[in-house]
């Protein structure tokens, strides 16, 4: 292994070897949130200290895990320049190196072998997938925003943008679904899109699955572009195997879909510049566009310092093909013959990127005009302006939002917004990083990872600092929101991947500097420590150091339970069909909306919200005099048939 990643890649900077004492920095870095978690473990509630030996009989495996790993790190490092010992496991590394075919640079690996690499890595991302949807039994979904969606997909599938609302629009009031005029899910169309085909083919959740598998593989060719092979062959087998990516593979949720999105940008960009290509710019604007068409923030954070690079290489090699004639050498290798081809070339590379995030834009402001009767305001922000007010982004955001309360407002959901401070702000902020951390690799393996990167800062090239860049951005543009949301990262899921590209190319260069400096068995110590990690994460019931995927798949499967139990409740009471089941809320749960239908308004069972002083019973029984009228109260759990 350490063979294997220690070869040089084209474009990489030159070797320099890492000053010995540097590798003090990411190891007492890892020792110090060890012992700073394990001391004061955030759980809350106040625990007194305990000795050396109470601490080691009640420890977690996952702790002792990271403890035993910690004190062998010196023992690497010293037996690492044991010839003995290092010789023995570098013999070991040559043999495993030519049978995964890592030994060459990024251009060495046939097309065979490739081919291969990506079927793994979407094999064992679409298993993961599978094993965890297995646990949910085809139960209905779980969240508010994933009914949207598929509302969304519905309404997409009938060929239509929306459609009108009911007369009496409040009985039908859907979570994330605006109902003013106009019938349509608040969100971003991208996803509905995604899901439409796997929503007609019945398997919504296959699109989800399919999705992931294909992030998988699109970072791992992102990741070999920017150090080859097996940086490549770590961060897509990294990503295959989060946690966090085979949980929220089964959610309709437009992360995934937002991931292809990136990936395909992330990875025509990086090739763009280093074969100055119009036609992969197409392949980036276009992986951009269809991201900002599922989670624009998202997209445009992540985006950004990546748009930056972009108008300062093509500056300045505007600049070299005018001050210059033939060829010069450059990231993306343009071409200098003459002035004329040096521009024309940039022109169409920014055309190319750029056409296509045009034509998304024009093609939401007609979306966006279609349901709210302006191209400028979108259906997300007329449905937070009208029903959660106090959700608003942004610090103030309580005080703000009831300054403009309406009828329309959805009491019960508003008013579980906080009001956010820069405090509060600051807190989320670390719980998202922390929580992302700990859903894609573990805290300690990404804190180490981190820190040795900017040990290696000199060794590290424009792609990855660019991929640092990205996620940096990303969490930076979601500190001011008051909720951190889905398992304390949900706005930050994208950044995931991006750290997996990360810890990979730090783990090819360090391996090189291990090798440079006679340490080579540190490759194999720290190859242990990625490993550990992926199998903690999905053997360990979850806590401090792991994911919790445990209870991440229990606090999902308890919400579709509940959703499939009032499904099963409604096809047994429901009858005589045609019906109408109007529900009368529990208060005290403002996470869990049964009123669900297809966007038509059709089908032999309609649900409806009970809200007598608003709609009438008579004005029910009026619209809807040819079905049989129910009535079920959640809180009581009572079926009553008028």
């Amino acid at each position: 292994m350490s063979d294997a990643l220690s070869q040089a890649e084209p474009g990489a900077r030159p070797d320099r070897r890492v000053p010995s004492a540097a590798w003090w920095l990411p190891y007492l870095l890892g020792w110090s949130v060890f012992l700073w978690i394990e001391i004061d473990p955030p759980t809350g509630d106040f625990k007194p200290l305990r000795r050396p030996l109470e601490w080691l009989l009640a420890a977690d495996i996952d702790a002792l895990t990271w403890l035993a790993l910690l004190i062998l790190a010196p023992v690497a490092w010293w037996f690492g320049r044991g010839e003995w010992f290092g010789a023995a496991l570098r013999r070991l590394g040559r043999p495993i190196a030519a049978l995964v075919g890592l030994a060459g640079g990024r251009d060495a690996v046939s097309r065979t072998w490739l081919c291969g690499y990506s079927l793994l890595v979407a094999g064992i991302s679409l298993a993961a997938s599978a094993s965890v949807g297995a646990r949910f039994d085809e139960l209905p979904p779980a969240y508010h925003d994933e009914y949207s969606y598929l509302f969304q997909a519905q309404t997409f599938l009938a060929g239509r943008i929306s459609f009108p609302s009911h007369e009496a629009a409040p009985l039908f009031d859907q979570m994330h679904v605006l109902n003013e005029g106009r019938f349509a899910s608040r969100y971003f169309p991208g996803t509905g899109l995604w899901l439409a085909p796997f929503v007609a083919a019945g398997h919504p959740y296959w699109g989800q699955w399919l999705a992931g598998a294909i992030c998988a593989v699109l970072i791992f060719w992102i990741a070999r572009e920017a150090a080859g092979d097996a940086a490549g062959l770590i961060a897509g087998l990294l990503t295959a195997l989060s946690p966090a990516m085979a949980l929220f593979s089964n959610l309709l949720l437009a992360h995934h879909p937002t991931l292809v999105g990136l990936g395909l940008f992330l990875l025509g960009f990086l090739r763009m510049i280093r074969l100055a290509s119009a036609g992969w710019a197409a392949v980036s604007g276009i992986g951009l566009t269809f991201a900002m068409l599922c989670r624009p923030v998202t997209a445009a954070a992540v985006a950004l310092p990546f748009g930056v690079f972009f108008v300062v290489w093509a500056w300045r090699e505007a600049r070299r093909s005018r001050d210059a004639s033939g060829a010069a050498p450059g990231d993306g290798g343009l071409p200098k013959h003459d002035s004329t081809a040096g521009r024309g070339r940039l022109l169409r590379m920014g055309a190319a990127l750029g056409i296509p995030l045009l034509a998304g834009g024009a093609g939401m402001f007609f979306y966006d005009r279609a349901i709210t009767g302006s191209g400028w305001l979108t259906p997300y922000s007329e449905y937070t302006a009208i029903y959660t007010p106090r959700h608003v982004y942004g610090f103030n955001n309580v005080v703000r939002g009831e300054r403009s309360l309406g009828p329309r407002v959805i009491e019960n959901f508003d008013k579980w917004a906080e009001n956010l401070t820069p405090r509060m702000a600051a807190e989320n902020a670390w719980l998202r990083l922390t929580a992302s951390w700990k859903w894609n690799l573990g805290l300690l393996p990404l804190t180490l990872a981190l820190a040795a990167g900017f040990v290696l800062w000199r060794r590290l090239n424009w792609q990855t600092w660019l991929i640092l860049a990205g996620i940096v951005v990303l969490h930076a543009v979601h500190v001011p929101y008051w909720f951190v949301v889905m398992e304390d990262h949900h706005y930050v899921f994208e950044s995931g991947p991006l750290w997996a590209v990360w810890t990979a190319v730090v783990s090819v260069e360090a391996a090189r500097a291990w090798r440079l400096a006679d340490r080579a068995v540190l490759s194999f110590w720290w190859g242990t420590v990625l490993a550990s990690a992926v199998v903690m994460n999905f053997t360990v019931s979850g806590g401090i150091w792991s994911a919790p995927v445990e209870q991440g798949i229990n606090r999902v499967k308890f919400a579709r339970a509940k959703h499939g139990r009032f499904a099963a409740l409604v096809a047994r009471r429901a009858q005589p069909q045609p019906a109408l089941v109007l529900v009368e809320a529990d208060p005290s749960d403002r996470h869990i909306d049964y009123v669900t239908n297809n966007p038509n308004l059709s089908g032999p069972v309609l649900i409806g919200h009970y809200i007598p002083e608003v709609v009438p019973l008579a004005t029910v029984r009026r619209l809807f005099p040819d079905r049989s009228l129910h009535l079920y109260r959640v809180r009581e759990d009572e079926w009553v048939r008028f």
